[in-house]
């Protein structure tokens, strides 16, 4: 049995040690100590969703529970690379630390004359060109978010993207003709793209305005 000292508040230290616990090889919990980060995965991106949804609710007291639960997440996956020797958790709150204090140089260095932020972080990065900077956004994130990323990354290299209502009426006139699955699938993601691009050059998220849409939907069908 682990007995673990009660504490009127406890500490980022706290639940370091407390999944350390949870982790150890011998009396540690039967299901925490046999995960690795591809098992608990999609539990990192569900914490997280729940964190936005908290967010989008203006609920400040769910804020810091599901917050907490991101924290849990971070520690966790921290233990593991501990435990295999790569890194500590307190690597991590030392790296993003300076990585702060190392790109906000107007603020811990004096210096003012720093304008382009994006350019500032690729070069800590040694992104050089549009592939480097493509071949950095997450593959994990949603696609349409994705896209638009993609799509903000790209105009900075000068590169346009297709994004007009004719395009995507176009779209989506093959997809309705495609003689198979695979150039339906095709067409559908050239649709997509251009819808998310027709949404930036408006100035609208199209992550954001099909959250809404699905909000709407799904309010519209209550009591259906």
């Amino acid at each position: 049995m682990n007995a673990y000292p009660e504490k009127n508040q406890y500490t980022a230290e706290d639940l370091a040690a407390i999944i350390a616990i949870l982790r150890d090889p011998e009396n540690g919990c039967p299901w925490d100590k046999v995960q690795t980060h591809t098992s608990i995965r999609m539990n990192f991106l569900e914490e997280a969703y729940e964190a936005v949804d908290a967010i989008d609710l203006n609920d400040p007291e769910l804020l810091c529970e599901e917050l907490g639960d991101v924290m849990m997440q971070v520690a966790f996956h921290a233990q593991i690379e501990q435990e295999a020797g790569h890194f500590t958790f307190d690597e991590v709150c030392d790296g993003v630390c300076r990585k702060l204090i190392a790109r906000h140089p107007h603020i811990f260095g004096g210096d003012d004359s720093i304008k382009d932020w994006d350019s500032l972080k690729n070069k800590e990065k040694g992104r050089l060109t549009l592939a480097d900077d493509l071949e950095s956004v997450p593959k994990a994130l949603p696609a349409l978010m994705r896209a638009a990323k993609l799509q903000k990354r790209a105009a900075r290299y000068g590169v346009a993207v297709r994004d007009t209502a004719a395009e995507i009426t176009a779209a989506a006139a093959v997809v309705e003709a495609a003689p198979d699955k695979p150039a339906a699938e095709q067409a559908m993601g050239q649709l997509l793209f251009a819808a998310a691009a027709l949404a930036r050059s408006v100035g609208i998220d199209p992550e954001q305005a099909l959250q809404q849409y699905n909000a709407a939907f799904t309010a519209n069908h209550k009591n259906s």
